[in-house]
């Protein structure tokens, strides 16, 4: 008996075995007939393990087996601890529950119960179990012995450790990662390793594919360090964009005894900000205000980070800091000037520097390289580039050395002045300070040169920049260098609009060696700069392929608008087509271009086309679509070509865009006086003497002669001039006319009286005549059509009867209408149809 105590405090191996016997029957032994209710499936939750001094405070839960001399055993446990050392050794772990179930519940002599165990078989059994894969059945084993006083982790060993992280591991492979937590939550409760079973960023990651944030944070506290990894958790969720799964952890967290930190806080609001769901982040920060939390200095950043987009709540989170004592740091007054540059608000970005200037001056704060980047650039954004210049030497007086980001702000401020000479100055003093170019600054020297039409002198700093690397990197001589330069500007094209060249001097500076790699937009600058060389912008197209570039949309809008240019406007509607070839769908603009392309040439069925092709395809006109389709016409030679334009001005103010309706009403009123012929001196005085009461209702008119020319000859015509000065009315009238008058040419002859509402009149009311008066004149007079004035007469009656005063106010409102009638209308048509047009 003693060896099997010494056996028992040993995981080593034991070469005595157990001789199988059969005992004699007894309670404890039916216990085992029963099945195990203990036994779990692996998919089924196991609930948390009790405390080892909760479950036994007695005495005897603590012992030594080394040290210990037993009282004789009783012959039924003795015949327990025999069986159940066979059955662990055989490996049958969801029986052995049932045995120890019994023996816990024989009260104080269970502890006896160990000291007759043989731990060699029982650690055998449990390694045995496992390579089976009863891991739920192996952690019902340790919950009993957990029971009967033993530490779980004094029953195994390496090769149990290793064996339980195998099968954790298969739970993984499998996707099981709920069965997984539950098992981690489990053994986290037996002091396992739980580091060691599996890689807990794996985890973490089965967890985020999954979409399952709250078992990411159940496994996150059952390690240490758990705030970080419960940080890992969110950020991970908004990098994939999935804000409500990163709440969702962020709540579940909060369920939780740990419990968020300010750090957890600061990640919430930060995946906010790339969920690019910035209210959400306003709700975090005043739930932490409802819990009296007071945000610390990073929080405050993030949150004014997360929303530098709204200055005014920027500035309000701010004032809340101050108020909560929270002493702002540097990158506070970056965010705020962020804030300012992104509103545009140059005044206030102006104060935040004086004052942020004035606490250095106090030793309260040191501006950074960030601080001075980010103020030139709202001066090189409002296009003030002496304030950015100035900045610059505020800075280099500091003792900050402007980084590539402020060399490519300041370079933006001159070039968005139009200033090319200083941004190539700007542009060699930062290659003389050692500062490396990135390809925002290159492309931003490109397009100054571009913007101000010296397309050669684009190609030149190119092909500066390409010959410098490619010498500088076979023999690093500068003469040889300088040579190529020299025979690039000789062998250049000339310039397009402009005679500055630039000397070889000012490519010295480009001599040094710098890794820049040309993108698409180095690309579609140059291709811009091909003016209408087609065939050069085709050949820059497929240099782009050659270095992986893959041309997108706005390089094929560039490549239509140059070959539209060189007067190819088939080859730009090809290339439209060739878009969807190499799987680049059509943008606003790519249509845009070849509509535009097609007005210049005079092509406007073909420009119409392309538009109802764009609405087919579902691609929404932008203002400038519509704008460049309205002034496609010079003038209007039919009622299809007004009905088309006045369809598409229609649908310009269905989609919320306002333009300028001057040029159109021009157009239309042009159009509906060619009806009158003979007498254009009458006409053009008329409408110029009358031109400024349309100063605020061509919209109206615009809509009321859409409406009108939309009806058909064949229905009853009404025409409403209600709201219309007598100009516009003059034109309404003369567009029904024109329409009738272009139909009836082709055949379709007026079937009923013409009907012109003027508008309500009242009793005793004093009536403008204007309108009516101008409309009969233009009816009678200019046209010879006969014109009657439509209306019921009025009777009189007593003013002193109440009665028919009270029917008076109860009278409908009547309308004053003139007809014309259609006979009179057939005979206007044969006199004025077949005349030529103006």
């Amino acid at each position: 008996m003693r060896a099997v105590l010494i056996h028992s405090s040993s995981s080593s191996s034991s070469s005595s075995a157990i001789s199988p016997q059969t005992p004699a029957p007894h309670h404890h032994l039916h216990r085992q007939s029963r099945p195990s209710k203990t036994s779990l499936p692996r998919q089924l939750p196991v609930p948390p393990p009790h405390p080892v001094s909760a479950a036994h405070p007695h005495p005897h839960s603590t012992f030594r087996w080394d040290n210990l001399s037993p009282p004789p055993l009783a012959p039924d446990l003795r015949s327990s601890a025999d069986v159940a050392s066979r059955i662990a050794g055989d490996g049958r772990l969801e029986e052995l529950p049932a045995i120890m179930d019994g023996v816990i519940e024989s009260g104080p002599e269970a502890s006896r119960f160990l000291t007759a165990l043989n731990m060699d078989m029982v650690e055998m059994g449990l390694c045995r179990g496992l390579r089976e894969g009863k891991l739920w059945s192996f952690i019902e084993v340790l919950r009993r012995f957990e029971k009967l006083g033993v530490e779980p982790m004094k029953l195994v060993g390496k090769n149990v450790v290793s064996l339980v992280g195998r099968e954790c591991r298969r739970l993984l492979e499998c996707g099981d990662i709920r069965g997984l937590v539950q098992v981690m939550e489990t053994l986290s409760g037996f002091q396992f390793p739980i580091r060691e079973l599996v890689k807990p960023f794996e985890v973490i990651r089965v967890c985020i594919d999954q979409r399952s944030p709250v078992l990411a944070v159940r496994y996150a506290c059952t390690l240490p360090h758990a705030q970080i990894l419960f940080c890992s958790i969110m950020n991970d969720f908004g990098k994939k964009g999935d804000l409500v799964s990163a709440l969702k952890a962020y709540e579940a967290l909060k369920q939780t005894t740990i419990g968020p930190n300010m750090f957890v806080y600061r990640t919430i609001i930060d995946v906010c900000g790339f969920c690019e769901d910035s209210v959400k982040s306003r709700y975090i920060y005043e739930d932490l205000l409802n819990q009296k939390v007071t945000p610390n200095i990073y929080v405050f950043n993030s949150l004014m980070n997360v929303n530098a987009h709204d200055l005014t709540y920027t500035l309000h989170i701010y004032n809340d800091m101050r108020n909560l004592n929270v002493k702002a740091d540097m990158a506070s007054y970056n965010i705020l000037l962020k804030a300012c540059c992104l509103a545009g608000r140059v005044d206030l970005a102006r104060d935040i520097y004086r004052e942020v200037q004035d606490l250095e001056s106090a030793g309260a704060l040191k501006l950074d390289v960030f601080t001075y980047s980010t103020i030139i650039k709202v001066f090189a954004d409002a296009k003030m580039w002496q304030m950015a210049l100035k900045t610059k030497d505020d800075m280099l007086s500091a003792g900050v050395t402007p980084n590539t980001v402020t060399w490519s702000s300041l370079i933006s401020a001159c070039a968005n002045a139009g200033l090319v000479e200083q941004s190539i100055q700007l542009y060699e003093e930062m290659l003389q300070a050692g500062c490396e170019p990135n390809s925002q600054c290159c492309n931003t020297l490109l397009h100054a040169c571009v913007e101000a039409c010296q397309y050669d002198r684009a190609f030149r700093l190119v092909q500066a920049w390409k010959d410098s690397n490619t010498s500088k990197t076979l023999s690093g001589d500068r003469e040889s260098i300088t040579e190529e330069v020299l025979e690039t500007e000789e062998t250049s094209e000339s310039s397009l609009s402009s005679p500055q060249h630039i000397s070889p001097l000012h490519h010295a500076s480009f001599l040094k060696t710098f890794r820049f790699a040309p993108t698409i937009t180095t690309y579609n600058i140059l291709m811009k700069a091909c003016g209408t060389d087609f065939f050069r912008a085709k050949a820059l197209m497929e240099e782009m392929r050659s270095v992986g570039l893959t041309p997108n949309q706005i390089s094929w809008s560039i490549l239509i608008d140059v070959c539209g240019g060189s007067g190819n406007v088939e080859g730009a509607v090809q290339i439209l087509k060739s878009m969807r070839v190499a799987k680049v769908k059509p943008d606003v603009i790519a249509y845009t271009t070849a509509i535009k392309v097609c007005v210049e040439s005079k092509r406007l069925k073909l420009a119409f086309s392309l538009f109802d092709e764009m609405k087919r395809c579902q691609v929404q006109p932008n203002l400038v679509t519509y704008n460049t389709l309205l002034r496609a016409h010079s003038r209007y030679g039919s009622l299809d070509e007004v009905q088309q334009c006045l369809a598409i001005y229609q649908d310009m103010r269905k989609a919320g865009y306002k333009s300028n309706d001057y040029y159109l009403k021009q157009l239309i009123e042009e159009w509906c006086e060619g009806v009158i012929q003979g007498n254009n001196r009458k006409m053009q005085e008329y409408t110029l003497s009358e031109e400024t009461e349309l100063s605020g209702s061509q919209s109206l008119l615009l809509e009321k002669v859409a409406v009108n020319l939309q009806k058909s000859v064949a229905e009853s015509l009404a025409v409403d001039l209600q709201g219309l000065t007598k100009v516009e009315a003059r034109i309404v009238v003369l567009a029904v006319l024109r329409m009738i008058k272009e139909n009836y040419i082709f055949g379709n002859s007026v079937q009923d009286d013409i009907s012109i509402i003027l508008g309500v009149s009242k009793p005793n009311a004093n009536r403008n005549p204007e309108v009516k008066d101008a409309v009969i004149r233009l009816l009678q007079d200019e046209l010879g059509l006969e014109v009657l004035v439509v209306g019921p007469k009025l009777e009189r009656t007593p003013a002193s009867s109440p009665i028919e005063m009270e029917s008076s106010t109860r009278r409908p409102a009547i309308l004053q209408r003139l007809k014309v009638r259609k006979k009179s209308l057939h005979q206007w048509l044969q006199r004025r149809a077949f005349a030529p047009r103006k």
